[in-house]
C-alpha cells in the first residue's frame, strides 16, 4: 500500500525548480560570496516555494562537520558567564550557527571530557572559558578551539585587560580620598583572579608612593556572593574594619555580598563605605545603591571570539579588550 504522504524536496528539486544545477544551489547554502546576487535570489525564492529545509545530518555526512558552536562555562549560574553566553549565541546566530553549551562546574577534568565530546561531534568551533589554569592542548584537532576570558593552555585568547581595569577602579578610590582600602580578590588559581589583583596592589602602590600612603587589607575567596559576604562580614565586625572607607572586589558578586554585609550592620552606603566590583553584570545597576564596577564589554569579547573561530582575525597569542569603568551610587568621597 503506497503512502499518501508528500516526501520533502531535495536540494535537486530546488535546482529545478530555480533553472541552475545542484552545485549552485550547495554554493548557495555554503554562503559562497562568489555567488551572483540574481542566482541567490532565484535560488532561495525557490527554497521558500518548495518549503526546502537543509538536511542537517546529510549536510554533516558530506563535510564532516555540523554548523554548531560548543561553549564551555565554568559556572552556568554565574551571571557574567550567563550574559557572554547570550552574547556568543548572538554572534553564532549572525553566521547561521546555533550553540551548543556545557558547563565544567568549575572541574578541569569535566572540562577536557566536554572539548573532546565536542571534538567528536564535529562541531564547527569551540570556545572555551577555562576552570582554572592548566596546559590542556588538542594537538591532533582541526577545529578551531578559543579560550574566552580565563587562559585555557597555549590556545588563543579573548579576554579583557583584566589589570588596566582592576587599576581604574583604584585610581577611582584613590582619587574620592580613600587610604583605608580593603581588597577582595578572586581565586588565585586562576589567572584572572591573579591580575585583578596585581593590577589594583600594583596601582594602590604607586600612588601611595608618590602621593598620601594607602593602607591596604587584602582577603581572597571565590567570584561569588557568598565569599563577599562571608568576607566582608568578618572583615567589617573587626576593630580594623571600623577603619576602612573602601571595598574593592574582584567581582561584582563579590561587591554585591559585601553591600548585603553593609546593609545587614546599618552601614550607609557610600557615606559610610564605599564598594567597587568588576564586570558590570545585570544586577550591578539593580541592586540597591547601584553598583560603582568595571564594564567587560561582553559583545565585542563575544565577536573576536567567533570571529577567530570563523578565521575572520588572526589566531594571535592573545587579544585584550579595555574595560570601561562605569561610576554608581556606590561610592562616594572618603568619610573623614
Amino acid at each position: 500500500m503506497k503512502s499518501n504522504q508528500k516526501k520533502p524536496p531535495t536540494i535537486k528539486d530546488v535546482a529545478e525548480k530555480a533553472g541552475v544545477s545542484v552545485g549552485t544551489v550547495s554554493r548557495v547554502l555554503a554562503k559562497e560570496v562568489a555567488v551572483k546576487a540574481a542566482l541567490r535570489e532565484r535560488v532561495n525564492q525557490a527554497m521558500a516555494e518548495l518549503d526546502y529545509r537543509v538536511n542537517i545530518a546529510a549536510r554533516a555526512l558530506r563535510t564532516n562537520q555540523i554548523d554548531v558552536i560548543g561553549l564551555i562555562l565554568p559556572d552556568i549560574t554565574n551571571p557574567f558567564f550567563s550574559q557572554l553566553a547570550k552574547s556568543i549565541e548572538l554572534q553564532a546566530v549572525k553566521r547561521d550557527h546555533s550553540v551548543m553549551l556545557a558547563s565544567s562546574q568549575g572541574d578541569s577534568v569535566i572540562e577536557r571530557s566536554h572539548v573532546r565530546a565536542f571534538l567528536d561531534r564535529s562541531v564547527r568551533g569551540i570556545v572555551v572559558i577555562a576552570a582554572t589554569d592548566n596546559d590542556f592542548s588538542e594537538s591532533q584537532s582541526d577545529v578551531p578551539i578559543v579560550s574566552l576570558d580565563r587562559r585555557l593552555g597555549r590556545y588563543p585568547l579573548i579576554a579583557t585587560d583584566h589589570e588596566r581595569g582592576a587599576a581604574l577602579i583604584a585610581d577611582h578610590l584613590y582619587g574620592l580620598g580613600h587610604r583605608h582600602i580593603a581588597y577582595i580578590a578572586g581565586p588565585q588559581d586562576t589567572e584572572v583572579g591573579r591580575l585583578r589583583k596585581a593590577g589594583f596592589v600594583n596601582r594602590i602602590k604607586h600612588l601611595s608612593a608618590k602621593g598620601e600612603r594607602v593602607k591596604l587589607r587584602i582577603h581572597h575567596g571565590k567570584f561569588d556572593y557568598g565569599s563577599g559576604e562571608q568576607i566582608a562580614r568578618k572583615l567589617l565586625k573587626t576593630t580594623a574594619g571600623t577603619q576602612i572607607t573602601a571595598i574593592a572586589a574582584a567581582s561584582d558578586q563579590l561587591a554585591i555580598g559585601a553591600l548585603r554585609v553593609a546593609r545587614d550592620l546599618g552601614l550607609q552606603v557610600p557615606a559610610d563605605i564605599s564598594i567597587t566590583g568588576f564586570d558590570d553584570i545585570d544586577l550591578a545597576a539593580l541592586v540597591v545603591p547601584r553598583l560603582t564596577t568595571i564594564r567587560q564589554q561582553t559583545d565585542l569579547l563575544a565577536e573576536c571570539a567567533m570571529d577567530m573561530v570563523f578565521g575572520s582575525i588572526n589566531k594571535s597569542r592573545i587579544k585584550t579588550i579595555e574595560g570601561e569603568l562605569v561610576v554608581r551610587d556606590s561610592t562616594a568621597e572618603a568619610r573623614q
